[in-house]
């Protein structure tokens, strides 16, 4: 599943649609719509200027010039694709208006301008699975907005707060989108090691020294990551179809059995709110 950096860096590839016209949407699969009306939404956001684009954990807010907001979830193979052919799990298409000079980006330029017989770019939604969701909100959707604070900007005396009234294992807890929002499993594993913290450790004992060396790993693993466009595991790739590559400088993250990069000890496995967790068994302590 796309976690923040994959989800920031499709944001920033997305830039180019802010001052964008919806001409169309066409919606194909009442799955990813949550139950929503198809036509219904098309008509509801059909002529709408896209004003912002921004990330809120692992959630894209396409906010809608005159009030609302697309809410976009990736689940685990969802992706955002400005132009490029549509495929057979192509779920929503939105039509865009032509880019005026003054707005357009040479990012867009590239996979976005119209074709030369003019049909207008558009915003495919792709998702093999069907995880993902699309959600039209008139308001600020209340189930994202009651999420945690942003990793990248709650400051160390808050999250230590925060971690000393909580008694459960710090990796569940790193998981906890009201805890931090947006981190996930591949980067809760990589600042975990960092930090030299064990993923079983009981968060509210660990001491101030611990827990800023976990607050300092989580900024760190997060910029660089981001910097590197994101880990593409599988099916993730931002908005122009380019892949991320921090999944190279992982260093605990799906190498069970593989040599600890600091110590030479073997990684290990095992489960922690029923997801995988990689950890050195030397290097991490509880």
């Amino acid at each position: 599943m796309p976690e923040l950096p994959e989800v920031e860096t499709v944001v920033r590839s997305l830039a180019p649609l802010v001052g964008r016209r919806i001409v169309s949407a066409d919606f194909r699969c009442r799955r990813i719509l949550r139950g929503a009306d198809p036509r219904a939404l098309a008509a509801r956001i059909q002529g709408r200027g896209i004003a912002g684009v921004r990330r809120y954990g692992k959630f894209i807010v396409v906010s809608l010039a005159g009030g609302g907001f697309l809410v976009i979830h990736l689940g685990m193979t969802g992706r955002l694709l400005l132009g490029g052919p549509e495929g057979k799990h192509t779920h929503a298409v939105l039509t865009l208006d032509r880019a005026c000079a003054t707005n357009a980006s040479p990012a867009f330029s590239e996979v976005g301008q119209a074709d030369p017989e003019g049909t207008p770019p558009a915003l495919l939604y792709d998702d093999s699975r069907q995880f993902g969701c699309i959600q039209f909100s008139q308001e600020f959707p209340e189930r994202v907005a009651k999420l945690g604070p942003e990793p990248l900007e709650v400051p160390f005396s808050d999250f230590a707060a925060a971690l000393k009234r909580r008694k459960t294992r710090i990796k569940a807890l790193l998981l906890n989108q009201g805890f931090l929002r947006g981190l996930g499993n591949i980067y809760a594993d990589e600042a975990l090691f960092r930090a030299g913290i064990h993923p079983l450790a009981v968060a509210s004992r660990l001491p101030g020294n611990r827990a800023r060396r976990l607050h300092e790993a989580i900024l760190a693993v997060l910029t660089e990551a981001i910097a590197a466009g994101g880990s593409s595991i599988s099916d993730y790739v931002d908005a122009q179809g380019r892949k991320g590559f921090f999944q190279l400088s992982h260093r605990v993250y799906q190498r069970t059995g593989q040599p600890c990069v600091a110590c030479g000890t073997p990684i290990r496995r095992l489960l922690v709110a029923q997801r995988s967790s990689h950890f050195c068994p030397l290097c991490q302590k509880r």
